[in-house]
């Protein structure tokens, strides 16, 4: 993944040494993990975020922020790769004759205050917050991906910005109030298949993004990226996930799509370039 040099985007926001807010308790590994499975890959954080801070917190304040030169390569990489994502989202917006309009990337460190989520934490790993049209970072999250679950290389964080990239598409077109006020009539059996939808759309998404980001953009990507993607996909399953925590799996709680579906709709997103092929709504086998 060639990337250095590439535009820098002016939408994020370094929120590293600002106070984290609220620190939340959240009953031991158990809800942490709970917590981990809900956030992870940009589910829709507001319940389940409202729900750990009723739990009950204790304020907290970050020391003196000092970053490192790791850390500082990852900000301008993500600064490149959202541009990249603005490059070619913008131009697939307007070949629709449409706008694009762009959301921001706020990277932080342990806990942030959102402006419509409650307080973000890296335990949720990255999310997109429809209130205030924002995506969340923790930059640890990066080491998650390659010492917990195996995502090696570079565009595996690329793939996860381009996935919560994918919400704020949904956002834009309605997808997210949609799914959103279907919670209340159904059963959490039910709704979590609509949930498995969401998130597969938004990996479809990131791979149409994928498809056009070389001819579009400044980051030039190869099928040895791809690849990547597919694996920081299959990653993230539901079930390879849960496997992980607990030693089974249980398809009735899925919310993300196992990692089958994932690495599946990833990889037709790069290979149709075409946002009308990813209606993950009307796929039979997703019913």
């Amino acid at each position: 993944m060639k990337w250095q040099g590439g535009r820098n985007s002016g939408n994020v926001e370094d929120r590293r040494g600002m106070s984290g807010g609220q620190k939340l308790t959240l009953g031991g590994i158990g809800g942490v993990i709970v917590l981990i499975i809900g956030f992870l890959m940009g589910g829709d954080p507001t319940e389940l975020l409202n729900q750990a801070q009723q739990q009950g917190g204790v304020a907290t304040e970050q020391g003196e922020f000092q970053s490192t030169p790791e850390e500082d390569r990852l900000v301008e990489f993500a600064g490149v790769v959202l541009t990249s994502t603005e490059d070619v989202w913008s131009a697939i917006f307007r070949e629709n004759g449409k706008s694009y309009p762009v959301t921001k990337l706020t990277i932080y460190r342990e806990a942030y205050e959102t402006g419509g989520c409650g307080v973000g934490r890296s335990e949720f790993g990255p999310f997109y917050c429809p209130g205030d049209q924002k995506i969340y970072l923790d930059l640890s999250f990066n080491k998650e991906l390659n010492n917990r679950f195996g995502a090696k290389g570079e565009f595996a964080l690329a793939y996860v910005i381009a996935h919560e990239v994918g919400h704020h598409i949904q956002n834009i077109f309605g997808v997210l109030n949609q799914t959103n006020a279907m919670r209340a009539k159904m059963s959490e059996r039910d709704y979590n298949k609509i949930s498995v939808m969401t998130e597969l759309q938004a990996d479809f998404y990131a791979g149409v993004w994928a498809h056009h980001a070389t001819k579009k953009s400044d980051v030039q990507l190869t099928y040895d990226d791809i690849v990547e993607g597919m694996r920081a996909a299959a990653a993230v399953g539901d079930d390879h996930i849960q496997e992980q925590a607990t030693g089974s799996s249980h398809p009735e709680s899925f919310t993300h799509g196992t990692s089958e579906q994932r690495a599946y709709w990833f990889k037709k997103g790069y290979e149709t370039g075409d946002v009308n092929q990813g209606n993950t709504f009307e796929d039979p086998s997703l019913q």
